[in-house]
């Protein structure tokens, strides 16, 4: 647990001090700052991408956080749909996952028939 705590930690901190990286720069967008309209769209195109990558950082920085707290609650690699281990390979793949194989892949099956 402590090698499963201390990578989770990790990349916590990782995700963090990137985000801190980027709200301390100054992201603003001045019309008077761009000659034309395809620098202003490249710039806008640029900042719409930063963007969706916080928030798969946020998602991610999510599941670390649970990850951490079921290690505290001493169920970590339990899966939370069938209560079965998550087994080795996926769990030191994956130190975030929340559900055994089988149930990810009929979780993604059902994702896919409702798309």
């Amino acid at each position: 647990m402590k090698k499963f705590r201390k990578a989770l930690e990790e990349q916590r901190d990782e995700i963090l001090v990137n985000a801190r990286k980027i709200l301390s720069g100054e992201i603003h967008l001045d019309p008077d700052d761009f000659p034309d309209e395809i620098d202003t769209a490249s710039s806008e195109m640029n900042l719409a991408f930063q963007g969706r990558l916080r928030e798969r950082e946020r998602g991610l920085l999510s599941k670390i956080n649970e990850a951490l707290e079921r290690i505290d609650e001493g169920v970590f690699g339990e899966c939370q749909n069938c209560g079965e281990d998550i087994g080795a390979k996926r769990i030191h793949a994956r130190p975030m996952a929340q559900l055994c194989i089988d149930c990810k892949s009929e979780q993604e099956q059902q994702e896919r028939r409702n798309a």
